[in-house]
This record gives structure tokens, sequence and C-alpha cells, in this order.
């Protein structure tokens, strides 16, 4: 379902796209103010016009529904704490860390991570 969302997202994004590019320019933005043009009735600005806001309230209500079905599938959690039923990586023969993710880096902080060179005094 939301990959069929997402072609028909796809298809609207386009088809607005190319309303917006057919549509005639009303300022002088970049100083190019164009007298004449592919379609100057006024009819055909206000099919236009119409046409390229329902594509743009379709676009907002695909992008919601988007939205909505994206914030079904979330699994809240934190990454601190590791998941119920899940072990924590450690090295092999090392006890299991109770804590999370932070408790886990303190220990290895702790740990001595090779041989340590002899200091001269």
């Amino acid at each position: 379902m939301t990959t069929f969302i997402i072609v028909i997202h796809l298809m609207i994004v386009l088809a607005m796209c190319g309303l917006v590019l057919l549509q005639k320019s009303e300022g002088g933005g970049l100083g190019m103010g164009s007298s004449g043009g592919f379609m100057t009735s006024r009819g055909t600005t206000n099919v236009l016009t119409r046409s390229t806001a329902i594509l743009a309230g379709c676009f907002f209500a695909t992008s919601l529904l988007l939205s909505v079905l994206a914030g079904w599938n979330r699994n809240p959690g934190s990454i601190l704490r590791p998941a119920p039923g899940s072990a924590p990586i450690t090295a092999p023969g090392a006890p299991l860390p109770s804590g999370g993710l932070l408790d886990q880096l303190k220990q290895q902080e702790q740990a001595p991570s090779g041989p340590k060179v002899p200091q001269s005094k």
C-alpha cells in the first residue's frame, strides 16, 4: 500500500511541476517579464491555477498519509538500553554488562585494552 501511495505521490509531483512550468510569468523576478506567450488567454490561466491548487491539495494529502503510515511502523525505544531479549556485544569470556550502552562504554574504558608498556622511573 505504501508503494502505491508513493507512486501516486510522485505522479502528482511531476504533474504539478509541469503545470507550474506552463503558467505565465507574472512578475520580473529575474528581470524577465513576458508580454506574450504560449498560453495567454484568461480562461487558460484559471484552469491552470485551479488544477495547480487541486494538485497541491492532493500532494498535501498524500504527504500526510505517507507520514501517518510511517508512524504506524515506528518502534520507539532507546539506544542507551539494549532491547529485551538481545544480548549486548562483549568480548568472548567477559561477563555480560547489566546496563545499557553507556555502562558498556564505561567498562571498556576501565578494562585493559592490550599490553601495557612499562614506564621508567
